[in-house]
């Protein structure tokens, strides 16, 4: 099985997580020509509107919108999946078998509790890909070890004060256009379904908001906001310019 190299690998606990919190970011890249692939750990079969098959059809329509290179899901149990070996290791294939220079990751906190298990599991499992002792999870075929060079986590529900943040000004309206893909998760007219905290339309203005905010703080209209999880070096000051 050859391997499908990519530039940055984003995970996601649910379908619609890298689309509410870094859709504007992977727009942007692949503009710039990066590849760039998606990995959801659900189905996000636990959320209270849409079936199983709706979710997966406006993935695949949100993925189309971004331009992405592939997307894989790894059907682990929403709201009950663990940080145990075998989890661990489904995610290192994915990552053994993308090669990503950059992964991106669910925030390290956030009120659904899915999200930091997922970024604890992700992180954890950059570092286990990079140990040429630790084998694949399916033995079919042979991996080379690989640890990506950065790990961003990107910012969703709870406010985390970001260390990166990136311009998605030119972006902002094909990002909505993600997001909006979900049609059973997110506002729409006429749309019938129970009221959850994401359904209403206060919750894409709080979208927009917190796009707003992070741009405020560089000078631009709308940005996406990510931490580190270790320090960040550079050979050259003015490429912060």
């Amino acid at each position: 099985m050859k391997n499908q190299k990519v530039d940055i690998l984003a995970f996601a606990a649910h379908p619609d997580d890298v689309e509410l919190s870094a859709s504007g970011t992977i727009l942007k890249h692949i503009e710039q020509g990066k590849t760039v692939a998606i990995v959801d750990l659900t189905r996000g079969e636990l959320g209270s509107r849409g079936t199983l098959e709706t979710r997966k059809q406006e993935a695949q329509e949100a993925s189309k919108i971004m331009g992405i290179s592939a997307r894989v899901n790894l059907g682990l149990a929403d709201g009950f999946f663990e940080h145990n070996e075998e989890n661990l290791l489904k995610i290192v294939e994915q990552i053994r078998y993308f090669k990503p220079d950059v992964v991106f990751a669910n925030a390290i906190e956030d009120r659904h509790p899915d999200h930091a298990k997922a970024s604890k599991l992700v992180s954890d499992a950059c570092f286990l890909a990079g140990l040429v002792k630790v084998k694949s999870f399916f033995e079919t075929y042979k991996q080379e070890a690989h640890r990506p060079r950065l790990v961003l986590h990107y910012i969703q529900d709870r406010y985390v004060k970001p260390d990166v943040v990136v311009d998605i000004t030119p972006f902002y309206e094909r990002k909505m256009d993600a997001v909006l893909a979900y049609k059973t998760q997110f506002f729409q007219e006429d749309q019938d379904g129970p009221k959850t905290p994401i359904s209403g339309k206060d919750f894409l203005d709080f979208l927009t908001g917190r796009m707003t905010e992070f741009g405020r703080a560089i000078g631009v209209s709308y940005a996406e906001g990510f931490t580190v999880e270790r320090t960040i070096g550079i050979d050259d000051l003015t490429s912060l310019l």
